[in-house]
């Protein structure tokens, strides 16, 4: 089983506080799947969307003996069934997205289904604030830094906020 798993998740679009708990709960039913640990919830302003409103963000991490592409299809299919969301090319307001951040060390680069670690999780203050609750000294396999020290190291002003 890997142990290292992380996925992000948000919602901007109707309850979502009840968006991110039904998420983890649905997360959590995947088969040879089990959710490890949780960060708080983060209010945060959304990234490339202009004037959509404040997405909830937090990152779990997930034990599973799934394989990165298998694991995706569950996610995508939460994403599909329980969210009703049909994902395009465009950035648009959601009830929920899922996110593989890292697969343990595993390096994957098949853009657009699946590239690991996610290509912009070391810009995004959304999805490494709540990371660095619960795998602070976990080690970025490409870029060789601790989740901690990415987060010192970013740069911008997006507005993230503990709930």
């Amino acid at each position: 089983m890997e142990k290292d798993i992380f996925i992000a998740l948000g919602s901007n679009v109707g309850d979502r506080e009840l968006n991110l708990l039904r998420a983890v709960a649905e997360i959590a039913r995947i088969p040879a799947a089990k959710v490890t640990a949780l960060s708080p919830f983060y209010d945060t302003e959304p990234v490339g969307m202009g004037a959509a409103d404040n997405f909830l963000n937090a990152v779990l991490r997930l034990e599973s003996s799934l394989l990165p592409d298998d694991l995706l299809r569950e996610l995508l299919r939460i994403e599909r069934e329980t969210f009703q969301r049909q994902r395009s090319s465009c950035v648009a307001p959601r009830r929920m997205d899922l996110d593989i951040l890292f697969y343990g060390n595993a390096l994957i680069d098949r853009p657009p289904a699946l590239v690991i670690p996610h290509p912009r999780l070391h810009e995004r203050r959304f999805v490494l604030e709540p990371l660095a609750m619960i795998a602070p000294e976990f080690m970025h396999p490409l870029l060789h830094k601790s989740i901690s020290t990415l987060l010192e190291e970013l740069n911008g002003s997006s507005q993230v906020m503990k709930t």
